[in-house]
């Protein structure tokens, strides 16, 4: 091989840590190690896995099912627009469920939430984190 051609590859766990996917390094190993993760169809087990421009990524993250294609190995893990710069997002538009639930209203003085209350914040949060 030639050096252009090494240093176009990127150890996978550290190219999903340089784009932003995965907050630390050894959480993008574990996922990597875990069996969740596909480059270009076929299962990686080893975090040392090349990845280069060109390759497409699939990967689970949280409970989203990620497809993402290569566009430029990553020198650093910089901010945010520099780690977009990296990757084109393949994956389909999530659904909206369109179940919306209603403010809650309360009058008043009454600083504290009725059950019914709760269980509409509740709903509310766990929507927002998905």
């Amino acid at each position: 091989m030639t050096d252009s051609a090494v240093s176009s590859k990127i150890r996978i766990d550290k190219w999903l840590w340089h784009a932003r996917f995965f907050k630390t390094r050894s959480l993008a190993a574990k996922v990597v190690s875990g069996g969740h993760c596909r480059v270009n169809g076929q299962h990686i087990a080893k975090p040392a896995y090349g990845v280069g421009p060109g390759d497409v990524l699939t990967f689970s993250q949280g409970r989203d099912v990620r497809v993402i294609k290569v566009i430029a190995p990553g020198e650093r893990r910089g901010p945010a627009p520099e780690a977009q710069a990296l990757y084109e997002d393949l994956s389909p538009p999530k659904p909206r469920d369109g179940t919306d639930v209603s403010p809650i209203v309360r009058d008043e003085g009454n600083a504290r939430p009725t059950k019914r209350d709760r269980r509409k914040l509740d709903l509310d949060r766990r929507r927002t984190l998905e």
